[in-house]
């Protein structure tokens, strides 16, 4: 299923718009002092794209997810879930076109992560298929970890995971890629998301 994905800077907009759909919302560190491409990204489905425009200042994008790896750890829908979540925002490799990168992002990269990133206890990729506002982005890698103290220290496990996955990355990503986003992520219904209307099947 498809689903919407917004990218902004107002934290009080993104969580009112990912409740009001029954999405999922990620907010940055608000104490965060870099330059960041975007502080709230919002995830939902729904048939009316203009409800996320409070939420989608900076993007919004049409796509799918992939769930590579799932935490066992759940949380109540509206409470902020275990963890922390590190936004990589994708853009590809220019030899390659969407539909290539895509590929080896799912093929290659995805298990190559579950092997040389240990600390790992969530990643799921959101594949763009359609920009519609803002600036043109492949996906959106969402890599969680236990605690924040977890992600700096067991991204990799030694210098040989490190290489393994900067020459993939290099492989198929453009390394002018956005930076990472380190945020909170609150789920309001389910994840991935569902839509909160039922259409008539008969």
């Amino acid at each position: 299923m498809h689903e919407l994905v917004a990218t902004g800077n107002d934290r009080a907009a993104a969580e009112e718009v990912a409740e009001k759909l029954g999405g999922v919302c990620y907010l940055s560190d608000p104490n965060e002092q870099r330059t960041l491409p975007f502080h709230t990204l919002v995830r939902c489905v729904t048939d009316t794209p203009s409800e996320l425009q409070p939420a989608a200042a900076i993007g919004l994008y049409l796509g799918f997810s992939r769930v590579i790896r799932e935490r066992t750890v759940s949380s109540q829908p509206g409470d902020i879930s275990p963890g922390i979540t590190a936004i990589f925002p994708l853009l590809r490799n220019q030899r390659l076109t969407h539909e290539q990168a895509d590929a080896h992002w799912r093929d290659v990269h995805a298990p190559l992560a579950l092997r040389h990133h240990p600390g790992m206890w969530d990643y799921t990729q959101l594949s763009v298929t359609q920009t519609l506002r803002g600036q043109e982005i492949d996906g959106f890698a969402l890599v969680s970890f236990e605690s924040l103290d977890s992600m700096k220290e067991k991204f990799f496990g030694d210098e040989h995971d490190k290489q393994v996955i900067y020459d993939d990355v290099a492989s198929f990503a453009d390394p002018s890629s956005p930076r990472r986003v380190v945020s909170t992520e609150t789920i309001f219904k389910s994840r991935p998301p569902s839509p909160v209307v039922n259409w008539p099947t008969g």
